[in-house]
């Protein structure tokens, strides 16, 4: 068993409670408890997102002093250059603002940086090509820019206003920034609107602006429908994982409302290439969508999925989606081979008992994918993890983290060794010099040996309910569906279905039989159980506790259910399984 099972602890008396009041089953209000919904009134909000029920958005920090510099702009018909970044959430965030400056009446233009030239952020670099390009006295940086203390600083003498508009964390002292609309600085509250990303936190500007506009009595602003750019916050806030509840269930619910009304000729073209036969939903972004829109700012700029976003007519979205999936096909291969190198690297030298942070670098490793190849690395391994690349006398890298280590934090406490950083607690990026790798992985070990014991180094595995198999049938499971979408802090249902036995022997399938299909029975119901990757995991024998997901399987017009499993262990009495 490589998994921590962690069930939640059972709470019948509520749960029957809200199940009774919203005309749900036990196990849908156990689940909706579970994701912090704990009466019939939230759960139900939970359950209806609904777009009245989003806060004001001056309630975020600065957004005031942010609407004011804009509408001066505005007014005195002063160019904004809109910096943004070059991934899903930085696309969309500057795509929507566009959207919505232009038609409006700014004078505005976007500053995509390149990933492998200039890096991430607003580096001095970046930003004097950016100023030489679109020379302007209003810079507004999105998704980027909370730690940038230096490069604001010098922009501020220059005669160049910043406004920062991002979701990372803020350095102290925070960058002198005109307006600085971050969430980090928000006080928690019903709202959560800690957790906005940056597309998120364009979407509230944008409203904060229509606002000002139609109290200004401006014809535009008055007419101004901000509901077709959902379709963008979607993209972005589903991409960059942020926590699916509160104020980013509401806009993500409704930003998949309007993907799936394909509005936009550039999601139209990209659901063609990504062959996605029904409707989108969160899984299509984060795993078909999402994917081919950060290729283009991993391999080189990020503006062919700006200007895809962007498009207007079939013709040219349809190019923009076949460069991006060819784009996204390259990114997939120098993944591949990156990771299977780490892997290889690491698994040969692993100490399990001893090693808590995995640093790894390489000059010829492509920094466009360290990302991706460091979270391939953290689910193989399970510790936080850090991939660099050669990036002449620098490296670049990125970071993934676990639970229990604060990897933007433990990266300031190296900072001696950084030439730069940022980021969050679960994902972190970097630059430091080569011969500073061995004393930076070494002190990320030590950090971590004090904040992670043995313990918190195996994954867990979060279990909403013990439940018969009796129970899972095709009402009960297209009933949970109604937690969509899901993604962090609202993930699928997982569930123990206890005291199983095999019905018959496994069947291995798919390409190269990496795959089990099961047959499992409690002696009162059978049921199908999907183990993918498995063919090469221990098989269950005697009576086994199973950890699965239940899910419909529609094949030739006939819809069952199925159990996709996580893991399994020999069975432990129900009463104990219950108690926990």
């Amino acid at each position: 068993m490589r998994h921590r099972w962690l069930l939640a602890a059972a709470q019948p008396e509520r749960a029957h409670s809200i199940a009774a009041a919203l005309g749900a089953s036990p196990l849908l209000a156990q689940c909706l408890i579970n994701r912090g919904q704990p009466d019939a009134d939230q759960a139900s909000a939970f359950l209806t997102p609904r777009l009245r029920h989003l806060a004001d958005p001056n309630h975020l920090p600065n957004m005031p002093a942010a609407v004011d510099r804009l509408w001066r702009a505005r007014q005195s018909d002063e160019p904004v250059v809109i910096f943004g970044d070059y991934d899903v959430d930085g696309v969309t965030a500057t795509a929507l603002l566009l959207e919505v400056l232009q038609p409006l009446g700014w004078r505005a233009v976007s500053y995509l940086p390149h990933r492998l030239d200039e890096g991430y952020g607003l580096t001095d670099e970046a930003v004097d090509r950016c100023l030489e390009r679109s020379p302007a006295r209003l810079l507004l940086a999105v998704d980027c820019g909370s730690t940038t203390c230096d490069t604001i600083a010098r922009l501020k003498t220059r005669g160049v206003d910043v406004i920062v508009l991002d979701h990372h964390q803020v350095s102290s002292p925070p960058p002198p920034a005109v307006a600085l609309v971050n969430p980090q600085l928000a006080p928690p509250g019903p709202d959560n609107l800690q957790q906005l990303c940056s597309v998120g936190l364009a979407f509230k500007l944008a409203h904060a602006l229509v606002k000002r506009g139609r109290a200004l009595g401006c014809p535009l602003a008055e007419q101004f429908d901000l509901r077709p750019l959902l379709d963008l916050v979607a993209l972005g806030t589903i991409a960059d994982m942020v926590p699916l509840t509160g104020e980013n269930r509401v806009l993500a619910s409704a930003g998949l409302a309007r993907i799936n009304a394909l509005q936009r000729p550039g999601l139209l073209a990209l659901k063609d290439v990504a062959r996605v036969p029904g409707a989108i939903g969160a899984w299509e972004v984060g795993f078909q969508i999402a994917p081919r829109l950060n290729a283009a700012g991993r391999l080189e700029n990020a503006k062919a999925a700006l200007d895809l976003l962007l498009a207007r007519d079939p013709a040219s979205a349809e190019a923009g989606a076949r460069l991006l999936d060819a784009q996204n096909r390259e990114r997939q291969q120098i993944e591949r081979a990156i990771a299977e190198e780490v892997v290889a690297a690491v698994r040969a030298r692993f100490q399990p008992d001893t090693d808590r942070v995995i640093v790894e670098g390489n000059l010829l490793w492509h920094v466009g994918v360290v990302g991706i190849v460091a979270a391939r690395v953290l689910n193989e391994f399970y510790r936080p993890t850090l991939i660099l690349g050669g990036d002449g006398y620098a490296w670049r890298g990125s970071g993934r983290s676990i639970e229990g280590f604060d990897l933007a934090a433990a990266l300031r406490a190296c900072d001696d060794l950084l030439l730069r950083h940022g980021g969050h607690a679960m994902a972190a990026g970097l630059t430091i010099r080569p011969e500073n790798l061995p004393a930076l992985r070494e002190r990320l070990n030590r950090l971590a040996r004090q904040a992670l014991d043995l313990h918190d180094l195996s994954p867990p595995l979060r279990l909403d309910a013990v439940t018969p198999l009796r129970e899972l049938t095709l009402e009960r499971v297209d009933e949970l569906q109604r937690l969509e979408p899901r993604g962090c802090a609202n993930p699928p249902v997982q569930i123990v279905v206890p005291r199983v036995s095999l019905r018959r022997p496994p069947a291995c399938i798919g390409r190269g039989q990496r795959h089990i299909k099961l047959w499992v029975t409690d002696g009162a119901a059978t049921g199908e159980a999907i183990w993918w990757g498995g063919a090469h995991q221990p098989c269950p024998e005697g009576l086994f506790d199973l950890a699965c997901t239940p899910q419909v399987n529609s094949y030739d017009g006939r819809r069952t259910v199925q159990l996709r499993v996580l893991d399994w262990r020999p069975a432990e009495p129900i009463e104990c399984l219950s108690s926990r």
